[in-house]
């Protein structure tokens, strides 16, 4: 039986691809019967999605139980299989084939259906992401990946042009702010963009459980950088028990704090990279003419007092 293609996933594609997603998704049950054949592999089950990719359950010649993943070659994910390579498991879902050229990656199964996102204790649920995210920082990232020092001076551009847009005034004035701290750290006396492997994106759905290990981090969008960079997904993820404190601010603090006493890391330098992800949100949405949902200004609003 073909792979059948979600029609939530075609929608996507066709939203943010325009005419190159609609012909990547009408090639897509091509794609995965490609790998079928050339992996030896077996359909096992229903497949699931995320925004851009395809995950149908298989299982291998030998009995392995596996995900076949499939998804565009982007800036985003053209060094996915690299990154889950140089980690080999160790905190991250483990690469057991891929081919760079198309994307196409055959991963290690884990339970899909459960994320850190359903542990009841956020707290409980941080100390776990903070474990992991130690462990994947501690690989230095191979050549070739993006350097999070392109990204940031690209940042500051894009943040420039900006400034000479009609956008609102609170926003225009937390962009400012944020690309102060953002050209503080790429140009001042301390300046060093790191090279450290990362994520930049775990949060607690990207934390599935498996049976190696009880949670392991899927989904990197790879970059050569400072950890210090990671952390913004994990303070706005789980946003409605940010406000059910009554006090955002303290609460964004505290799920900060304990990341940086996790980690390690400079608490100065922590709170200018988490500007500096507030800034590329605020640019995403400003560029797109979309009107920030508020959620980035409280962010920076609370870094402020580490900044």
């Amino acid at each position: 039986m073909p792979i059948e293609i979600p029609g939530a996933l075609a929608a996507a594609h066709l939203k943010y691809g325009g005419e190159a997603g609609v012909a990547w998704t009408a090639g897509l049950p091509a794609l995965a019967e490609r790998y079928l054949d050339e992996w030896d592999l077996r359909p096992d089950g229903g497949p699931r999605h995320g925004i851009m990719a395809l995950v149908q359950p298989v299982v291998r010649a030998d009995g392995t139980k596996a995900v076949l993943k499939l998804q565009p070659v982007t800036p985003e994910t053209v060094h996915e299989g690299l990154a889950l390579q140089t980690w080999a498991g160790d905190g991250s879902v483990r690469l057991l084939d891929a081919d760079p050229e198309t994307g196409t990656m055959l991963l290690e199964r884990l339970d899909g259906g459960r994320s850190l996102a359903a542990v009841p204790d956020v707290m409980e649920a941080l100390n776990v992401l903070s474990g992991l995210l130690r462990r994947l920082v501690a690989h230095p990232a191979p050549e070739g990946v993006r350097r999070l020092d392109d990204i940031a001076r690209a940042m500051l551009e894009r943040a420039e042009r900006i400034a000479g847009k009609p956008v609102p005034d609170e926003e225009r004035y937390w962009v400012g702010v944020c690309a102060s701290a953002v050209a503080d750290l790429v140009s001042g006396p301390a300046a060093e963009g790191g090279d450290r492997l990362l994520h930049w994106d775990l949060h607690y759905d990207n934390v599935l459980a498996g049976e190696r290990e009880p949670w392991l981090a899927i989904d990197p969008k790879p970059l050569a950088g400072d950890p210090a960079f990671e952390l913004l997904p994990a303070l706005h993820n789980r946003w409605d028990e940010v406000l059910a404190t009554g006090d955002a601010p303290r609460e964004v603090l505290r799920r900060f704090d304990f990341m940086v006493d996790a980690l390690g890391l400079d608490r100065r330098r922590a709170a200018g990279w988490t500007l500096g992800r507030v800034l590329q949100d605020l640019l995403w949405c400003l560029e797109d003419g979309h009107e920030p949902d508020g959620v980035q200004v409280q962010v920076a609003m609370a870094m402020r007092a580490r900044w």
